[in-house]
């Protein structure tokens, strides 16, 4: 029994020291391998490997924050695309300081994914793991891979621009004195443009910001005056089948990009929804798109703590990424995150890094385009590489770049862009450029180009070509837009033109704004109005008119061909008593004598009444 005993002491003895030594070993190798990503205390902001894939080994999976990134907001979530929520389980997120997150793992409403939403933000700097297990058809697969979560830049500078304001740089109605829309100069128009009206946004200027639609004729349609801060990127977009009005609004950084929302609003001028930006950060202006299955992608640039002293810059300095999201507009979950920091070089950019600070971070990137393509590539257009760049949509890896300082495509002859903004791939292949060649000016003017890649001689070759009669130089914004009929329309970005061309380079249509104003795009596109809200009458003062006489009209409809202004003893009691067809947004109506109460209603084309004002005093 004794010598039992001491056999089992001893063997005892052996497997706790085993244990020990096991658990010594173990513990050596995690505290090596978190010692190898651990956030870096001198601030490091590119990927670990640059330009990696979000895909899992061995999997269908495409994860964000990227494995091996820096970039990390503390507020994101765990995106799993790729696989239904039901091939994931035991997911679990550890950070290094914040310790096990508790969270739910909540399905993408298009059936193909999940995020893990924690219950609370990491800290910023920490080492995040995450762990889990994804069924790969039969089988069930480990998978584990680490992030660092960003320190994020507060400390931007902000100056508040102030414009004077200018009366005759703005539109008067004596319907509507409260609009405040800038005034339109037309200089050049054609019965061959195309239908439609101009789409813009106008801000930095003598009057309120806010979205705008105008005709061929410079006649203002709708008018949105914001009460604080600016729009951008107003124009018609599909939510399934229905048209609607999509634009940004918020708050525009002396950096240059914007701290926003989405906005999407009906034919009516209700609105349907906002789109915020996830993890944490806030939409910028630059993009947005809704995609049919019920996702939409927009831009956020989120500074965040960076060592610039590589590329000259200071080592305690601040870098702006950009992001690129896509959402689930049903949920708000985020699908699917890309990161310029983990895909492309500081040392990329043309900007200079020497006079980085976190008042001022290094803009090095700057995207402000994008467009995801049914071959599962993405078209991306960064202003500050002056490049182009061709990624793989599931993996987020760049494919190809054009221009800039590592171009795949050998450039012809006039090719090269410089600051550029505004990349759409056409139906026949070829791409469609703003090409602001400034600032700093690098090209005579602006312009706008189409451009034809040959994929397996890697060359690219300028097929068209269009610039103002009087050349302009935008400094910053610009958009490209192929029309339906062949023709195409430029807003000229920090330059306030709109032009139309035809294809073959004839300038078709031609407006321009007045004084400071900006846009950062502009469109035409068709759209039919129907507000819901009445017209709006006021009556003319006694001395202006021996008769009654009232001016009308109705902020964004665009179906009213003639009014009617009907007159008599008492609001109960009108008749017609004259009639004028629509002459812009507001129309002058006369009747031959005084009316005690007045209301204005507005007829259609084929005579039906649309709309009626309220009754007022005549």
């Amino acid at each position: 029994m004794s010598a039992m005993r001491r056999c089992l002491i001893v063997g005892g003895a052996i497997v706790i020291l085993s244990s020990v030594v096991t658990l010594a070993l173990a513990s050596r190798r995690i505290v090596a391998e978190q010692a190898a990503f651990t956030a870096p205390s001198a601030g490091r902001c590119e990927a670990m490997k640059l330009n990696a894939s979000a895909l899992l080994p061995g999997t269908a999976v495409a994860v964000a924050p990227l494995p091996g990134s820096y970039d990390a907001p503390p507020r994101t979530q765990i995106s799993m695309l790729g696989v239904p929520v039901s091939a994931l389980s035991d997911i679990r997120v550890d950070g290094a300081k914040s310790g096990s997150h508790a969270g739910h793992l909540r399905a993408f409403s298009q059936g193909d994914g999940a995020s893990f939403v924690p219950s609370q933000p990491f800290f910023a700097g920490e080492s995040v793991n995450v762990r889990g297990h994804v069924r790969v058809g039969s089988h069930t697969r480990k998978f584990s891979y680490r992030f660092v979560v960003a320190h994020q830049d507060v400390h931007l500078y902000s100056a508040t621009a102030h414009v004077s304001r200018n009366e005759n740089q703005i539109m008067h109605f004596h319907s509507r004195p409260d609009l405040g829309a800038p005034s339109l100069v037309v200089s050049a128009s054609s019965p061959q443009s195309a239908p439609g009206y101009v789409f813009a946004a106008p801000y930095s200027g003598s009057g309120p910001a806010g979205p705008m639609i105008f005709d061929e004729a410079g006649n203002l349609v709708w008018f949105d005056p914001l009460p604080s801060g600016a729009s951008a990127n107003l124009q018609v977009q599909l939510e399934g089948h229905t048209p609607v009005l999509t634009w940004w609004q918020g708050r525009i950084t002396t950096q240059g990009f914007g701290q926003g929302e989405e906005m999407i609003y009906d034919s009516s001028y209700h609105q349907l929804g906002r789109v915020h930006a996830g993890n944490g950060l806030k939409a910028d202006l630059h993009d947005f798109h809704i995609k049919p299955q019920g996702t939409a992608l927009l831009t956020a640039f989120d500074p965040v703590d960076c060592n610039l002293s590589a590329l000259g810059g200071p080592a305690g300095a601040a870098v702006t990424d950009t992001v690129m999201q896509e959402l689930d507009l049903a949920t708000g979950l985020v699908r699917r995150e890309w990161h310029s920091l983990d895909h492309v070089r500081l040392a990329d950019s043309y900007s200079t890094a020497t006079h980085a600070s976190e008042a001022w971070p290094y803009d090095y990137f700057h995207l402000n385009s994008f467009q995801q393509l049914a071959s599962g590539r993405t078209l991306i257009s960064s202003r500050n590489t002056s490049a182009l760049y061709e990624l793989d949509t599931l993996s987020g890896q760049v494919l190809s770049r054009i221009g800039g300082k590592h171009s795949t495509y050998k450039l012809g002859t006039g090719a090269s862009t410089a600051y550029q903004h505004d990349a759409t791939e056409l139906a026949n292949g070829t791409i469609s450029i703003f090409d602001n060649g400034a600032v700093p000016k690098v090209h005579p003017q602006s312009r706008g180009i189409v451009i034809a890649l040959d994929a397996a001689k890697r060359t690219d070759t300028v097929l068209a070509q269009f610039e103002h009669p009087t050349p302009l130089s935008a400094a910053s914004q610009g958009g490209f837009q192929t029309l339906a009929n062949g023709d195409v329309f430029i807003g000229w970005g920090s330059s306030p033109f709109f032009s139309e061309f035809s294809a073959a380079g004839k300038l078709l249509f031609d407006a321009h704004m007045h004084g400071t104003y900006q846009s950062y795009r502009a469109y035409r596109f068709n759209w039919t109005g129907t507000p819901g809200e009445a017209p709006t009458i006021v009556a003319a003062s006694a001395a202006a008119s021996a008769g009654a006489k009232a001016y009308v009209s109705w902020n964004g409809d665009t179906r009213t061909a003639t009014w009617r202004l009907l007159g008599g003893p008492s609001a109960s009691q009108l008749t017609s008593v004259a009639t004028a067809s629509r002459s812009g947004f507001e129309t002058a109506l006369i009747a031959p004598t005084k009316e005690a109460y007045i209301q204005a209603q507005a007829l259609d084309a084929t005579g039906a009444v649309i709309g009626a004002s309220k009754v007022i005093k005549g």
